[in-house]
């Protein structure tokens, strides 16, 4: 009886075991899906803004950048386009990058090699006034971060902490104007900006964005999972309020902290709308509305688009490759505690 038990107990932890490595392998499948799906398009951008334009328009496309080329009289290889090929003859009539005289060459002597077109990228810069672009972008990225920081702490403290009438039906409020629209508020901002003679300025920029809800709720949800014996010891030495967020649940809060930084930096450097309206001229017009004149006047010009586009999002890649293990902690811990 013992032994028949132990037998069926052995073959219940095999099927779970068995269930369970399918089900991770389900999960590990969906996740590989993810970011094939998530990846595919920034490889076919960075692919396309290293092509010339007739590989572009070539047909099945490719991943790899590449030339034809054919070899010259002086020995050196030569790009070359192909204007035509006559399979009878075994023969490609053929013009040079460069400039030069249609010619006649065997098939078989057309090579393809690997031609990254960086000139692309230094192309597509001179084409628009990218650098003021970047310089109003990082401008006013700077202060709406450092300005969110400061708001966002003070609010979040006030409302973990502190005790006040309706105080937690305020944040309730707080939080559901994150579900309103940006179109719907757009008009009368735009009204109330241009009565402040804001408009096209750097402070319609800055200032309307310098307090942020998602960044309250996600450090008051971090500020409730410290413990209140740290505020009673802090109370104890002689501590002020201001002086136990400065000293104690800030230095607490660096993982969160990083992660305001980014969203906020994602946020302001991805804004389109906002700036789209309240600016006028190239003086203050931010990256992304930027890119997106600059895609109107270069329609036809795809990789000079996929170059821009690449050097426009490069930074908000790399700053997420620098803080991901920040974002990832502060998004587990922020839900601890209600």
């Amino acid at each position: 009886m013992d032994h028949t038990a132990t037998a069926r107990d052995l073959e219940m932890n095999a099927g779970y075991r068995a269930r369970r490595g399918l089900g991770r392998a389900g999960v590990y499948a969906g996740l590989w899906i993810g970011i094939v799906i998530m990846i595919v398009p920034f490889l076919w951008m960075i692919s396309t803004s290293l092509k010339s334009p007739l590989e572009i328009l070539e047909f099945p496309p490719t991943w790899i950048p590449s030339g034809h080329f054919v070899a010259a009289e002086d020995g050196t290889w030569q790009e070359i386009y192909v204007v035509s090929s006559d399979e009878a003859t075994g023969t490609s009539t053929v013009r040079p990058v460069e400039g030069g005289a249609e010619r006649r060459v065997t098939t078989s002597a057309v090579r393809d090699r690997v031609r990254l077109r960086l000139g692309n990228y230094l192309e597509a810069w001179r084409q628009a006034p990218f650098a003021r672009y970047y310089f109003n972008t990082v401008l006013v990225t700077i202060f709406v971060v450092a300005g969110v920081l400061v708001t966002s702490s003070l609010a979040a403290y006030a409302f973990a902490r502190m005790r006040f009438w309706g105080r937690d039906n305020l944040f309730v409020v707080f939080l559901s104007m994150m579900m309103v629209p940006q179109p719907v508020y757009i008009v009368p901002s735009y009204i109330i900006l241009v009565r402040l003679g804001w408009i096209n300025t750097y402070q319609a920029l800055i200032v309307p964005w310098l307090a942020h809800i998602f960044s309250i709720f996600l450090l008051r949800q971090h500020f409730k999972t410290i413990p209140n014996d740290l505020y009673d010891a802090a109370i104890i030495d002689g501590c002020s309020r201001f002086a136990f967020l400065w000293r104690v649940m800030l230095p607490l809060s660096k993982a969160v902290l990083v992660a305001v930084v980014i969203f906020t930096i994602v946020g302001t450097w991805n804004s389109f709308l906002w700036p789209l309206v309240m600016t006028d001229t190239p003086d203050v017009r931010p990256l992304q509305v930027g890119l997106a004149r600059f895609s109107q006047e270069q329609g036809t010009s795809h990789e000079l688009m996929m170059a821009a586009a690449t050097f426009c999002i490069a930074p908000l890649v790399v700053a997420y490759f620098f803080a991901q293990k920040q974002i990832i902690q502060s998004l587990a811990t922020s839900g601890m505690k209600s």
